[in-house]
């Protein structure tokens, strides 16, 4: 090698080699939270640019020498033109007095998403089930001081880091954090959890600090959390609701029974007698009146109200065919159309022959 053989890395200066004084400034793509940049072992009195929203750490000899805001500086260094080479010449090339600048950004992130990757556990104290959670939102950070960010996570031989590499960096550490503190203000919730949205900002409020003693460490800032939804597993709450909605229904419809009931009184227990005869008049096995009201389960008050209707309607026979005198008198004060009406329905319901209802509807007439 020559006595003035090029240090290898100045093929990244402009030209492919180093000049009298170069101007060093951020040449990364922006979306990159730190950048090494590419030209190392500069000249002294080199120029550095540093943008706003960003910060320039430079390193000399393994060190941070000084990080740099935005402005225009004139670094020194122990390189100088020439001499600098012939100093290279002893180590190959490569320079003794090595110095480089990263650039950090201390603009505030783009949104990163995160979220829960198993569900919550939790159970809900009013309806006494247990059911699961799963959280998301997303969050900001900025850099906040570059030499710490440097040495704790890009250190001396990463490139860059991207906000997805940032967020990879720090799931598992999130998710323990983000789980332990919903898990306890869930279930201490003495509300059913039904309706969890309505505590978003409480729970964005609660894990903040949190996440801001995680980066911290790392010499950043969260600028914004936030938790944009808490998803119950709504599969239990599914089948209390249709219990719920059957309970509701059977109560409905028993009071709109009683209510009825209320109403009709004793002409609905008339009408419930000419329905039941309609039926054994309709069943042609039927045996005998009181052994089919028997069998239907009808009851004691059933085969009064039948009997008192057909009783009532067939009283119009003589007094001499064995009717007591009393029912005889009551007969005779009854009201002839009640009777007339009592003696067509059981026409109609099959239960008297048409010469059966035309001689006691004959003999009704003739009492009037």
């Amino acid at each position: 090698m020559g006595l003035f053989s090029k240090n290898a890395n100045e093929t990244a200066y402009v030209g492919g080699r180093k000049h009298w004084a170069d101007v060093i400034k951020n040449s990364g793509p922006g979306e990159l939270m730190i950048w090494r940049q590419p030209e190392e072992d500069f000249n002294t009195n080199s120029t550095l640019i540093v943008m706003p929203g960003e910060q320039a750490v430079f390193v000399k000899g393994g060190t941070v020498e000084q990080v740099f805001e935005n402005g225009t500086y004139r670094l020194s260094t122990e390189n100088y033109p020439f001499i600098s080479r012939m100093r290279n010449a002893l180590t190959g090339g490569i320079s003794t007095f090595h110095c480089v600048v990263y650039f950090v950004r201390t603009a505030h992130s783009e949104e990163i998403r995160w979220g829960t990757s198993s569900p919550i556990q939790a159970r809900d104290k009013v309806w006494g089930v247990r059911t699961s959670i799963r959280a998301r939102g997303s969050y900001k950070v900025h850099i906040d001081n570059a030499a710490r960010f440097l040495e704790k996570l890009a250190g001396g031989h990463a490139s860059f880091e991207t906000q997805e590499g940032l967020n990879r960096y720090f799931i598992n550490e999130f998710q323990s954090k983000i789980k332990s503190v919903i898990s306890a203000g869930v279930n201490n919730l003495n509300t059913e959890l039904i309706g969890l949205d309505a505590k978003l900002d409480e729970f964005s409020g609660l894990l903040k600090p949190v996440v801001d003693e995680i980066f911290e460490n790392y010499g950043m800032k969260c600028s914004a959390f936030s938790v944009s939804a808490l998803d119950v597993d709504e599969e239990k709450y599914d089948m209390i609701d249709e219990s719920q909605l059957e309970a509701i229904k059977k109560r409905n419809t028993a009071q709109g029974e009683a209510s009825a009931m209320q109403i009709l009184g004793e002409g609905w227990e008339r009408q419930q007698a000419v329905n039941l005869m309609n039926t054994l008049a309709a069943n042609p096995d039927a045996g005998g009146i009181g052994t089919m009201g028997a069998g239907l389960g009808m009851g004691m008050m059933a085969g009064g109200m039948f009997g008192s209707l057909a009783g009532q309607t067939f009283s119009s026979q003589a007094p001499g065919a064995g009717r007591p005198a009393s029912a005889e008198t009551d007969v005779k004060t009854e009201d002839p159309v009640e009777r007339l009406g009592k003696l067509k329905r059981l026409l109609d319901a099959g239960l008297i022959e048409q010469s059966e209802y035309d001689a006691r509807k004959q003999e009704i007439l003739e009492g009037i």
